[in-house]
């Protein structure tokens, strides 16, 4: 049964610092524990964001506004990472991955047999470009907004295999994005290959309607869902996509170096896995006969990732999810859509003098805002800011030469006020 969020105020931060064995860090860090009494559990009550606020090792000297790069991991997340270090470095424990992909699973809305652990999302994209079968002059539909991980595995192919690689801009709504993709496509389009939510302003993309679309059709969808994952509450079984590539370090809250590749279970014989290892076949590869023999790849998501794993990081992401869990995720998407809504109408306040590339509708907007402050260059500006002790991102990617905000629940509206007041002078 999920706690409830008041029960988590009254109970669940006391057991998450005392369950992961957080004393040690609170006293290394002249950390205390929050005070928990006489909270209003109302929605977006300032007090009760205070108290998780305290839970996250930030310091107090500067104001980090760009959550959509790396999350800080709160101190659970911290302690069960080196207690699963320590665990495996004092007692030589190798551990195993299963409770991992089983609850990670669950929290994404697939099959722990869907799931292969990746270090980040830049990887779990690699696996499914190259591992989809395509010849020369297939198409794949991609996005002007892409990251650099998701352009580069697929610009690769084209460069060295001639496919084909499609573009449309996201437009201002998503029914309006929906149709920019269905135009694209011809007999030739094997794969739609898009972020959930671009990295350069935040739009959320209507990926559910995009795999419709592209099932009726015989289209393979492949989703960069970096920015997914803790942000949103999420159903891959839903959504329907057949693969989604994410990280556990940016809303997820988990630890660095860690991803998943989701590959829906049906898919994976088409998917081509190219980099094995231990665990990725059915333990019936041969040396000793002649020739040698591999068998069959796994019959599961094992069959994309292997070799020795990280206790530590999967205890790591395991801590993280029940972090997520324990406030709860829709308690979480709600608080970072109220920030993302505040940041998104106070630029909207200065008028002509900002130009704000984060659509504003509803179901399009969450917690990341894009924007240009008009006669002043985005570089200079993100320098002010950092002169000032508050880190945004300048968004260089594709000559967009953007400003980017993105908030969490470890931020509050006074923060956002902080920037607003810079802007307000440049």
């Amino acid at each position: 049964m999920k706690t409830s969020r008041k029960n988590f105020i009254t109970t669940g931060i006391t057991a998450l610092l005392a369950g992961a064995g957080v004393s040690k860090l609170m006293a290394e860090n002249s950390f205390s524990m929050p005070n928990t009494s006489n909270i209003d559990v109302a929605n977006n009550d300032e007090k009760y964001w205070q108290t998780i606020r305290q839970l996250f090792p930030l310091t107090t000297d500067f104001i980090y506004l760009n959550n959509g790069t790396m999350g800080p991991s709160p101190y659970p997340v911290i302690e069960a990472i080196k207690k699963g270090m320590m665990d495996s470095d004092q007692f030589v424990n190798y551990g195993s991955v299963d409770k991992t992909l089983e609850k990670l699973g669950e929290f994404v809305g697939a099959k722990s047999n869907e799931i292969a652990f990746t270090h980040n999302v830049t990887e779990g994209i690699n696996i499914a470009c190259w591992g989809l079968p395509l010849k020369r002059g297939d198409e794949v539909i991609m996005n002007t907004h892409e990251h650099v991980g998701n352009a580069l595995p697929w610009l690769n192919r084209q460069k060295l295999h001639g496919i084909v690689i499609k573009t449309f801009t996201p437009s201002l709504t998503a029914a309006e994005t929906l149709k920019s993709i269905e135009a694209l496509i011809t007999k030739k389009t094997r794969a739609i290959a898009v972020p959930h939510i671009p990295c350069t302003q935040g739009q959320i993309l209507p990926v559910e309607e995009i795999c419709k679309l592209a099932k009726s059709k015989n289209i393979f969808t492949f989703i960069d869902g970096a920015h997914g994952p803790g942000m949103l509450p999420l159903d891959l079984h839903k959504m329907g996509c057949d693969v989604y590539a994410s990280c556990c370090h940016k809303w997820m809250l988990g630890p660095k170096g860690t991803g998943f590749l989701y590959v829906r279970k049906d898919f994976q014989p088409i998917l081509q896995a190219y980099f094995v290892g231990a665990g990725g076949d059915d333990a019936k590869w041969n040396m000793m006969v002649n020739p040698p023999v591999m068998g069959n790849y796994a019959d599961s998501a094992h069959r994309y990732f292997g070799g020795t794993q990280s206790l530590g990081l999967y205890k790591g992401i395991e801590a993280a999810v029940d972090f997520i869990s324990n406030i709860g995720q829709q308690n979480i998407y709600n608080r970072i859509n109220y920030l993302g809504k505040y940041t998104q109408d106070a630029l909207l306040s200065f008028g002509d003098k900002i130009e704000l590339i984060t659509p504003t509708e509803q179901q399009s907007r969450c917690a990341v805002n894009g924007f240009r402050i008009k006669g002043v260059e985005s570089a200079k500006f993100n320098q002010t800011a950092s002169e000032n002790k508050i880190r945004i991102r300048i968004v260089p990617e594709n000559g967009l030469n953007s400003l980017r905000i993105s908030t969490h629940i470890y931020n509050n509206t006074s923060e956002v006020d902080k920037l607003m007041e810079l802007i307000r002078k440049a």
